[in-house]
């Protein structure tokens, strides 16, 4: 397969990292992206490159076993519809104080892992999603120092797959465990193997498993820049190319049948062929200087949708036999700074702007043609899930608000503060529980009536 380069830039920037705002390499034009080649790669690319890929990481109805829930799109799977809050907000079923980080939780079958950090450890546990009582704990040294951001817990959140859990530390470790007793399994310091960069805020990608392989964006030296390594062993099975990290988790999509992984690392977005490393497609995404990729791309359909901040916009790309061919590139559509957005009945929501500057705004995007249908100014940094018509988002300030997924108007159903300050962790929801946390506390908050 030949590899295919595209001329676009991309820049962004994630949590308290503050910079002086970028110049526009693009300038102000609509489609600010000019001398787009593609090269015939011999590839046939199905109509189908399916949004409803069958994931390894196989869920019941309600679970939500990785970062983004069952498809990592941020769409809950077989939820009952948020119901009416008491006035106080919905009731809390259960909290509990936790260690530092980044991590959301994951969850299946009623049980909750979590992956923090406490003094030198990071730690893995088992909750009881019902009661938030422990099942199991272990933990691990913890050797991240920090970086721009004081914060020296975990960013990834951890990976339910059959009989163990992974979890991708801070300062690059990867841990497996086993899922009923929290046994150890096994451990690879990847970062130190391959001489890997934690660059602002230590490693924030959460790998991904395809088939019998974990995936990782190590960003590491020798020709590491991804790294698989077998689910059973932890041994490494390939590594490929010299791509930097990013903080941004990759997605699965099907070429001819065939499924590969879709990474945005510090500067690319790059399709992998999962079964040897070999890079499918290549196109130039990112901004060098003190900036990071962190949303994460989001697959509708035969396309692969892409946002920045910066000055960047949002990218709309379809994957065809000619390549990654862009459908259109707007400036100041969707240029969100490290939340990643969702998409229903052909519109995308998501978050335009920063977190640390300005004032971010909800957009709601046709898909399509990259038009804003309606924008509401002030509503803050947060990450949302999609559940059947309607959106609950997390807002980075503690908020919860339960709205509408119409392109029509912007419309709040209900809104609440679930922590007094800062919450950015992904969150969870499973059966009708949404499971959130900030710096301190992990929250068990019933939304939807259903428990099973």
């Amino acid at each position: 397969m030949k590899i295919f380069n595209l001329s676009i830039t991309r820049a962004s920037l994630l949590l308290d990292f503050v910079a002086k705002p970028n110049t526009n390499p693009c300038g102000g034009s609509i489609n600010p992206f000019p001398g787009l080649r593609g090269r015939t790669m011999g590839l046939l690319i199905v109509a189908g490159l399916i949004g409803s890929t069958q994931w390894e990481t196989a869920s019941l109805a309600g679970d939500w076993p990785q970062i983004l829930g069952p498809l990592r799109n941020g769409a809950a799977s077989d939820e009952p519809t948020p119901g009416q809050w008491p006035a106080a907000g919905p009731t809390t079923v259960w909290e509990r104080k936790i260690g530092s980080g980044y991590a959301g939780p994951a969850v299946r079958q009623n049980r909750l892992i979590l992956f923090h950090r406490t003094g030198s450890r990071e730690i893995l546990e088992a909750l009881d999603g019902k009661t938030g009582d422990r099942i199991w704990t272990t933990d691990f040294k913890a050797t991240y120092s920090g970086g721009v951001n004081p914060d020296q817990g975990p960013r990834c959140v951890p990976i339910i797959h059959g009989e163990h859990v992974f979890a991708f530390g801070a300062a690059g470790d990867l841990y497996c465990v086993h899922w009923s007793t929290g046994d150890s399994v096994w451990t690879r310091h990847l970062y130190a193997d391959y001489q890997g960069d934690e660059g602002y805020f230590g490693a924030g990608s959460t790998p991904i498993i395809i088939g019998n392989k974990l995936l990782v964006n190590i960003g590491g030296k020798g020709n590491a820049g991804f790294v698989a390594v077998a689910l059973e062993s932890g041994k490494t099975l390939w590594k490929s190319t010299d791509e930097k990290a990013s903080y941004s988790s990759p997605v699965v999509t099907r070429i001819n049948g065939q499924r590969y992984a879709c990474f945005i690392t510090r500067l690319n977005a790059v399709v992998v062929d999962p079964r040897n490393g070999s890079v499918a497609m290549r196109l130039p995404f990112g901004k060098r200087g003190p900036t990071v990729n962190a949303a994460s791309p989001l697959i509708i359909g035969d396309r692969l949708f892409l946002s920045a901040s910066y000055g960047i916009g949002a990218v709309m790309t379809r994957l065809s036999p000619n390549g990654l061919q862009i459908v259109w590139a707007k400036q100041e559509t969707l240029a969100s700074q490290y939340n990643s957005a969702v998409h229903h009945d052909g519109y995308l929501y998501g978050i335009d702007g920063r977190e640390d500057a300005g004032a971010a705004s909800l957009q709601c995007v046709a898909a399509d043609s990259g038009d804003v249908a309606w924008s509401q100014t002030g509503f803050g940094t947060a990450n949302l899930i999609l559940v059947g018509t309607r959106i609950l988002a997390i807002h980075s300030d503690g908020r919860l608000t339960l709205l509408q997924a119409s392109p029509d108007r912007f419309q709040v159903e209900q809104q609440s503060r679930l922590f007094p300050d800062m919450s950015r962790a992904l969150p969870a929801l499973s059966n009708g529980l949404l499971f959130a946390r900030n710096s301190s506390t992990l929250k068990c908050v019933r939304v939807a009536n259903r428990i099973q």
